[in-house]
């Protein structure tokens, strides 16, 4: 088993509870969350692709918010799905789950429209911090000499 799976795992349950105890940090648990989390964590680590997803889920997070505070209906929902779409392509930002963020705010209930669009970014800033440190320790555990035994010597 791959140990970034068990991190990931381990995060989703942090926020989880996280969410959990406080109604305020509600919105930071959602579906979509786990999509990122295997997404991220089966690719290689590149902090510039990692950015510009994380960029991506914010923006389409804040498109769709906007859009359902102006007008919740499912023209709103249509027009955000088409925006995000097109800025997916328009962006390379190649990760589906920034689509399925963007739709969050139509089958969640949101008090504010700064909510959802702070709780994915805090969610994936999150992820991305943990990850990283993965990334770290991965790479310092290859880089380690391995514990040898040493060579015993004609004159022991």
């Amino acid at each position: 088993m791959n140990y970034k799976f068990v991190l990931i795992g381990l995060y989703i349950v942090f926020i989880y509870w996280l969410s959990s105890q406080e109604p305020a940090l509600h919105a930071l648990f959602y579906p979509t969350l786990g999509a990122f989390c295997f997404l991220f964590a089966s690719r290689t680590f590149d902090a510039r692709d990692v950015g510009r997803i994380l960029i991506g889920a914010t923006i389409s997070s804040i498109i769709g918010s906007w859009l359902h505070q102006l007008y919740p209906s499912a023209i709103s929902l249509f027009a955000n799905v088409l925006i995000v779409a097109w800025l997916i392509k328009r962006f390379h930002w190649n990760a589906p789950p920034i689509l399925a963020v963007s739709i969050v705010p139509f089958f969640v209930p949101q008090t504010n429209v700064w909510l959802i669009p702070a709780s994915v970014s805090l969610s994936l800033l999150g992820l991305i911090l943990v990850l990283a440190c993965a990334h770290l320790i991965e790479s310092k555990w290859r880089e380690a000499p391995t514990l040898r035994r040493p060579i015993a010597t004609e004159a022991e």
